[in-house]
């Protein structure tokens, strides 16, 4: 049985039986280690972060006793739920990410991980905001077409689903923005984030059949 640690674009932590390729937390424990189940509570802090599945041969008891963790389809997904690189297992990606966050968000000097966090927590506790064109944004950020996620590359949508990426919808009444704003700056800013490798096959298919978004 699916633990509930798969974290959607919108946020939300569920359980499905697909793992991810990008694991992460919520600055510590909000499971029960008994039952393997989530409470009410859906962090522990404001330092929400991204992280390899694999490090330095370290091994984890997955909803033990230790912090809750998480999993994501890619990259993508994290930034879109707000979370950001790990400065411990991702240095360098981490250190590419604060530099992109100072330039996008007109920092004078590099931010802090706390500093990134107070904003990001701030920004994941806001209303989503609308969006009337999506077509400005850079590579890796995510909107939702009503209750569809999407992400935006090389200027066309693909949809989330939990197993990979598929051709996106073409339209939809209600759009609005899911990646945080700090977030699509430093997206806009040069940050490259890891994509899943279903978005390649759906390119390519687009590619066959000629069609476009």
């Amino acid at each position: 049985m699916a633990l509930q640690n798969r974290v959607t674009p919108f946020g939300e932590i569920v359980a499905m039986p697909e793992r991810g390729t990008m694991f992460g937390n919520r600055g510590g424990r909000f499971h029960d280690p008994q039952t393997h189940s989530l409470g009410k509570r859906r962090h522990v802090s404001r330092r929400w972060i991204c992280c390899e599945l694999e490090f330095r041969g370290r091994h984890r008891q997955v909803f033990g006793q230790g912090y809750t963790e998480l999993f994501f389809l890619d990259e993508a997904t994290a930034l879109a739920a707000g979370h950001r690189p790990c400065f411990e297992c991702r240095h360098g990606d981490a250190v590419r990410f604060r530099e992109a966050f100072a330039r996008g968000n007109h920092y004078r000097d590099l931010p802090r991980a706390d500093e990134m966090d107070l904003v990001l927590h701030a920004q994941r506790r806001s209303p989503p905001r609308p969006l009337e064109d999506w077509r400005d944004l850079p590579d890796g950020a995510m909107i939702a077409f009503d209750g569809t996620a999407c992400l935006m590359f090389e200027g066309e949508l693909f949809s989330w689903t939990a197993a990979g990426y598929r051709a996106a919808p073409r339209s939809g009444p209600r759009r609005r923005l899911l990646t945080p704003p700090a977030i699509v700056a430093a997206l806009a800013s040069g940050y490259r984030p890891r994509l899943h490798r279903s978005l390649r096959a759906v390119m390519a298919h687009r590619s066959q059949r000629g069609d476009k978004a």
